[in-house]
């Protein structure tokens, strides 16, 4: 949950509580030491940073897993460097597949995760690319996400589940 979104402590506090097991909840825009803190005391059980912000030291040293923004093989690398827990590749859609392919030759043992304007029909070509993961937003939310109807977003969820299961 963006902690740009209003609410955003209470709505991850919400979440943990109302979570099954095996659901992580957590933070995202995640950039000052402060915004760490808030987030643990939330409950939140992972960071996602936008870039390379003093938050990555910060989850590190809490050791609470922090998926640090990055782009660059040289911002991936010092993400790493600070303590990071994975890349989120941001925003993925610039380069595609193939640019993540590119980073992950000479960064092997760095877990990438897809994220920005990554939907379903890209989603399999970052996971062969070597992803972990990839991040859904517009994409899976649609117009759900602005208090539209939940049935497309409904239908959507589920073929990225399929996919994913495949």
């Amino acid at each position: 949950i963006a902690l740009t979104t209003p609410g955003a402590l209470a709505a991850i506090r919400e979440v943990r509580a109302a979570a099954p097991a095996g659901c992580y909840v957590g933070g995202g825009t995640v950039l000052t030491v402060q915004d760490v803190d808030n987030v643990a005391e939330a409950g939140g059980q992972f960071m996602v940073t936008p870039s390379l912000a003093v938050s990555i030291q910060e989850s590190a040293r809490q050791g609470i897993p922090v998926l640090a923004g990055a782009l660059t093989p040289s911002e991936a690398y010092e993400a790493m460097n600070r303590g990071a827990t994975a890349i989120k590749l941001f925003p993925a859609s610039i380069g595609g597949p193939g640019y993540l392919k590119a980073l992950r030759d000479p960064f092997p043992g760095i877990p990438f995760i897809a994220v920005g304007g990554v939907g379903l029909d890209e989603a399999a070509g970052y996971w062969e690319a070597g992803a972990i993961a990839v991040g859904l937003g517009g994409p899976l939310f649609g117009a759900a996400g602005s208090g539209g109807d939940l049935a497309p977003m409904r239908g959507r969820a589920r073929s990225f589940v399929d996919l994913a299961d495949s």
